[in-house]
């Protein structure tokens, strides 16, 4: 059965740090691009970083850009949003999905057909 589960969301004060988990069970996710999204109540979800599988190349929205990571650990079947400097304005769902490649589109990393996973969330406050 594939599936993406994602892990390591919780409460966390600004300025500080935590590392979502992606891990994928039922298929192998080194062959495929890993994107991870945030959603708000009322607002459309967002992509905000991409791995590539062929290349390992990264995306990222300019909002997370030089805060957060994507990283993938083969061995372990699974992605990382690794997310520094957290700020008020990240508390989100955060969701990871896979698909074929990342793309772009309105300057944000994306998924044309992504697999989702059930998401964890991120509440950042102090």
């Amino acid at each position: 059965q594939v599936q993406l589960v994602e892990s390591g969301g919780g409460l966390v004060r600004p300025g500080g740090s935590l590392r979502l988990s992606c891990a994928a069970s039922g298929f192998t996710l080194r062959f495929y691009a890993t994107g991870w999204f945030r959603q708000v109540p009322g607002k459309e979800r967002e992509g905000i970083s991409c791995i590539n599988s062929s290349d390992g190349r990264t995306y990222y929205a300019d909002s997370v850009k030089g805060r957060f990571t994507i990283s993938r650990d083969n061995a372990k079947n699974t992605v990382y949003l690794q997310m520094n400097n957290l700020k008020p304005e990240d508390t989100a769902v955060y969701f990871c999905a896979f698909d074929t490649s990342c793309t772009v589109v309105g300057g944000l990393p994306n998924l044309a057909n992504p697999y989702w996973g059930q998401g964890t969330q991120v509440t950042v406050s102090s």
